[in-house]
This record gives C-alpha cells, structure tokens and sequence, in this order.
C-alpha cells in the first residue's frame, strides 16, 4: 500500500510539474516593443541623392495592389510582360532576359556567379566603388581577378582597354556603364568588339545609367548587362533587370561546376522566368508587388520612349551644370563628355565639410544630396536627378537648397 502510495504521489507530482511547465511556456517573457506599438510614421522626402529616386503616384499605386500568387499565370504573365519591358529597356533580343529578386548587387552577383567558374581569370576595369565590388565578388568565389584603374572622375579609351585585355586574357570583362560613385558615363561604343575579338565576354552594369543614358545591348555586343529598379525606373528597391547574350548563355549553361548559389542560379531563374520554354516550376517566392511596381516603371519608360527620357536626362543635367557653376561651384568630371546625366558630382568647397552641406539641406529643405561613395569619399557631393525627379523644377529647388547652404553652413578660413 505504501509503495503504491508513492507511485501515486510520484505520478501526481511529475503531472504537477508539467502542468506548472506549461504554465510558464504560455506566457511570454519578453514584452511586445513599444515602437512597435506606436503607428508608423515615415518621412516624406524629394529624394536626389544618387538613388533610390522618389516613387510617383501610379508606381506607388501599383505596388498597393492585392497580393497573389507567385506561381499563379496572372504574375507569369506580369513577369513577361517585365522581360518584354526589360528588352526594350535594354535594347536587346536576348531570350535570358528576367528580373532578379534583389537590389543591384544581387544582379551583379547573378553574373559573376554564373559565367565565373573558379581559377578564370576576370578583368575589372575599375573607376570608382561598383568595380571594386565586382572585383570582391569574383575574388570570393576563387576567380583570379585583374584590375585596370584610373582616377575617380576619369573614363578608359578602347586603348586602354585593349591593352588590359592583350596583357591578362581574361574570360570577362566588368565596367561600369554610370559610375555614380564619381558621376562619369563610360563610352561603351566598339567595346563589345573588343572584347569578342579577344575572346571575352563583356559585363556591364547600368545601374545608375538605364534610362538616362543611351545604351545599346546587342549594337553595342554587350554580352551581360543589369540594372536596378529604384533609379531612372522610379519604382521601389528590391528588383535588377538583367539579359545575357547567347554566346554568354552558352557559356553559363556548359559550366563544368555549379554556380556558388542556389538563389541567382540559371538553371532555375531560367525556368522560372520563363526562358527555357519548359513548364514552370518552384524556385523561390518572388517578390509580387515589387514586380508589379517594376512592371509599371518599365512602362512608363515604353510609353515615354527610350530617346525622350534620354533627351530628357541630358537637358536637365545641362540645366543643373550651368546653374552650378553660377554659384561658384566645381564640377568633379572635368571632360563634358563623360558626365554622367543621372547623377552629378560636384567637388566639396573649399572650406566646407560636405556632411554639413547635405545635413542643412535635408533639415531646412527635406532634400536628400549624399557624399561621395568608395574613391569618392570626402571629395564630392552627389546628386541625382531620375526619372520622375529629372525635372527643371527640381533643379531649381536644390540649386536654392545649395545657395542656402553655402551662406549658413560653417566656413573653414584657414
């Protein structure tokens, strides 16, 4: 009896036990934050900095659209209707034309990852931070990375060029097409030549040019080409158009290795974008509304056309380069012809600390200019002028922000 009083009590006591466990487990012990409590509230700001650009009323409406399905044949057939875009975008006919699920960076390691295999050797023509990006990124995944480098501010000639690729032979060429860490605008016409004729592949980003600067993918024998969203396209950050010529296609799909990641793999973005022409199938979630919103940048672009947006860009920043100079202002690009028409760097004044500059006028004005980026740093101002903000009256507004500041911001006299 007494043994089985104690198997009782035990049995009652462990139940006990469990029954305090579950009591605990129940209530949280880290209390909701009261941020998070609180509504949110979020600036409104005329974004000119070198991106991203504000978003306009019908891209902004687009990207509050109901959510569906991201294997459902309404957002395939968004997507297409994003490929067709991207190719006019681009000019070009390439079939491995898509969008990437990520910022510019993600497209920029779509390409490296996929036509790079390990031991290749990879040529950065480097003018600014987005080669040294490039240069990082194909250096982690075991490539033998050369660099070819000139002065923040300054563009290569086709001299230049070709004698990197006679010295070093490399399978791929990066440059940048609008080097918006110093605002110069690289001439890319007979480039492509260049390369094929030494047997490489021509990689370019267009980040912060497509739209505002002419740029011709298959004219222009560019063998991979991307961009982002959030610049001259005006929509939200998050997607990178990019395309790959055939001869780049041929050389991705006979690689003797895996790319390094599943995510920016080929084979399957192919297949998801619809490229291969085999039936659909699950690879990732992609990002619904932000393709919506890319859709709608890419037809703004359509129906403005490629050379009025282009006109467009060298107008305004033609404008804003004058107005500059009447304030006594340096422009950091010496040569005209290699400004960049979307983001416009300017030589910090003499005297001035560039973060007062850009503090005053995002206090007094709620404009957003920025500081130099990589090489750049502590050298110039940046401001971007895209799209939607690419507009005369805007120049005005932060050509007055700027007067404003040089008269109230701290002055150096020594």
């Amino acid at each position: 009896m007494q043994g089985t009083v104690r198997g009782i009590s035990y049995t009652l006591l462990c139940a006990a036990q469990r029954s305090a466990s579950v009591r605990m487990s129940s209530h949280s012990t880290i209390p909701p934050p009261p941020a998070l409590l609180q509504p949110l509230q979020v600036p409104q700001r005329l974004m000119l900095g070198p991106g991203p650009s504000n978003v306009p009323p019908r891209i902004q409406a687009a990207g509050g659209l109901h959510v569906i399905g991201h294997m459902h044949p309404e957002s395939f057939q968004i997507m297409d209707d994003i490929k067709l875009g991207i190719q006019y975008a681009f000019q070009t006919q390439n079939n491995l034309t898509l969008a990437v699920s990520g910022s510019g960076h993600c497209a920029m390691e779509t390409a490296i990852f996929n036509v790079v295999e390990k031991g290749e050797v990879v040529l950065v023509a480097t003018k600014g931070i987005w080669g040294e990006r490039a240069a990082d990124i194909a250096q982690r995944i075991g490539a033998d990375v050369r660099l070819l480098s000139k002065e923040p501010g300054e563009g290569f000639t086709l001299k230049e060029i070709e004698k990197g690729l006679a010295e070093h032979k490399p399978s791929l060429l990066f440059i940048t097409h609008g080097e918006s860490s110093s605002g110069v605008v690289q001439p890319l016409d007979g480039l492509g030549d260049l390369c094929h004729r030494y047997n490489c592949l021509l990689l370019v980003d267009s980040v912060a040019s497509l739209g505002g600067a002419p740029i011709y993918m298959d004219k222009q024998g560019i063998d991979i080409l991307y961009s982002g969203s959030q610049k001259v396209l005006n929509a939200p950050p998050g997607t990178a158009p990019i395309s790959f010529s055939e001869a780049a296609s041929k050389k991705i799909f006979s690689r003797k290795t895996k790319p390094p990641s599943l995510y920016v793999d080929l084979n399957w973005l192919a297949n998801y974008w619809g490229c291969d022409g085999k039936p659909r199938i699950y690879h990732h979630t992609g990002p619904v509304t932000n393709f919506y919103s890319l859709r709608e940048g890419l037809a703004i672009l359509a129906e403005k056309g490629l050379e009025r947006s282009w006109e467009q860009h060298r107008e305004v920043a033609l404008k804003f380069h004058k107005g500059l100079e009447a304030l006594g202002l340096k422009l950091f690009v010496k040569d005209p012809a290699l400004r960049l028409p979307t983001v416009t760097t300017i030589q910090v004044p003499a005297g001035y600390e560039w973060k007062d500059i850009t503090t005053y006028i995002m206090r007094k004005y709620s404009i957003e200019i920025t500081g130099g980026l990589g090489p750049s740093a502590g050298k110039v101002l940046r401001i971007g002028l895209m799209g939607y903000n690419a507009t005369k009256a805007n120049v005005d507004r932060v050509l007055e922000a700027l007067r404003d500041a040089l008269q109230h911001c701290p002055k150096n006299k020594m």
